[in-house]
């Protein structure tokens, strides 16, 4: 085949990169931009020069065949090369640019991370922020994300990960409920109570905690609580105690502003809530060779940004 020729198939072999990477043709087409059309009328131009079929096509998804996976990994590395190349060159320039893409926890995202994004665009003009506001551990490199922010006490040893600040749970309700149903004075107070509760097994919940003393060993307990609403996301059950449903188990994060407002107060503040949510928060990404200028920075303004963590106060 002539040079000419084969040249004219650099952007078919793109593409068929892509949707190896991306594992379907609507998802492919969505990454390029292109129509599903588009996407399969050149995978079948390629397969004609070849004169080899390269995808094997179902109704969800597509499997490639020997050929077409050879194809895939005799140049991957190379258009990977061309890229970061190009971004290289990009990066020449004076202004930091580029978009980023990064995946975040629905309720911190809301509450934490959207809030301070106008700061970094106003400091960044030239970067967009893309966020992916999941619970869902997505994986980071498959999905086409640079970044992302997860609350966790451990990170994978696949992927580049620093620790943005520790974080704590507190038990929190409004001074309104408190009246009208009195202050726990201990864990043990709080069957008696409306609880809001984060149900991860059906029924009640058991919440456990922590009381450090002058005796070195700490002092534990565990109660079931039950309640009028649980919920799989922080920020609501925060807010049906904001509406004096009850006592509500919430990471620091989800409570500060309200505490801070003085809208909802400390319950037991002498007891530690342990295990329910995760101690640390992290942002990571992917391992890789060239990392672009705007991945960097935004990575930079997380870290400076979240360093104090959450004060309650």
């Amino acid at each position: 085949m002539d040079t000419q020729k084969v040249e004219a198939l650099w952007t078919h072999l793109h593409w068929l990169n892509v949707l190896a990477e991306q594992g379907s043709y609507t998802a492919a087409a969505t990454r390029l931009g292109v129509s599903k059309a588009a996407m399969s009328q050149r995978i079948a131009e390629l397969e004609r020069v070849a004169g080899v079929a390269l995808v094997q096509r179902t109704t969800r998804s597509v499997r490639f065949t020997e050929a077409g996976r050879q194809l895939v990994e005799q140049t991957r590395a190379q258009f990977e090369h061309i890229a970061a190349s190009f971004a290289s060159v990009r990066e020449m320039a004076d202004v930091v640019r580029g978009t980023v893409r990064v995946t975040a926890p629905v309720a911190f995202a809301r509450q934490q991370l959207v809030p301070r994004l106008a700061q970094f665009a106003r400091a960044n003009p030239e970067v967009r922020v893309q966020v992916d506001l999941s619970d869902r551990l997505t994986s980071i490199a498959t999905e086409g994300f640079d970044l992302a922010i997860r609350h966790s006490a451990q990170v994978p040893e696949t992927h580049v990960a620093w620790k943005l600040c520790d974080t704590r749970s507190v038990i929190v309700a409004t001074p309104a409920y408190l009246k009208r149903r009195g202050t726990p004075q201990a864990p043990a107070d709080l069957p008696a109570h409306d609880c809001l509760f984060y149900p991860r097994m059906p029924g009640s919940a058991v919440w456990s905690f922590e009381k450090t003393g002058r005796r070195a060993d700490p002092v534990r307990a565990n109660v079931a609580v039950n309640g009028p609403v649980s919920a799989n996301n922080s920020e609501a059950l925060r807010d049906a105690a904001l509406e004096h449903l009850g006592i509500a188990l919430l990471p620091d994060f989800s409570a500060q502003t309200a505490l801070q407002a003085r809208k909802l107060v400390l319950v037991l503040p002498a007891w530690r809530p342990v295990g329910a949510f995760a101690p640390e928060l992290h942002v990571l990404r992917p391992y890789g060779a060239h990392v672009p200028r705007a991945v960097t920075r935004f990575t930079e303004f997380l870290r400076e940004s979240f360093a104090g963590g959450f004060p309650l106060e």
